[in-house]
């Protein structure tokens, strides 16, 4: 693995702790894609530093926990703004 992939991932990771946003959130944030910031995070980090890996593997279960309950927010404000107009 190239140096700055490896590097790439462990700020990936440090930024998800730090933050506690969404995969989403954290590739519009750096610029990648949201695919890339997966993969870093629960495959590559893995590799690169493990201890940070288990962090961000916590982070991301919680966030995978309530994506039911963002998903229906989300359809309610869409409903909400259309009934509104």
């Amino acid at each position: 693995m190239h140096e700055h992939i490896r590097h790439r991932c462990v700020r990936l990771g440090e930024l998800l702790l730090e933050t506690g946003e969404t995969v989403r959130v954290l590739a519009k944030m750096t610029g990648y894609s949201k695919s890339t910031v997966h993969k870093d995070l629960t495959e590559r980090l893995y590799l690169v530093n493990e201890t940070l890996a288990n962090e961000v593997k916590e982070v991301l279960a919680y966030h995978k926990s309530i994506r039911h309950l963002r998903g229906g927010e989300a359809t309610r404000q869409k409903w909400q703004s259309r009934q509104n107009q």
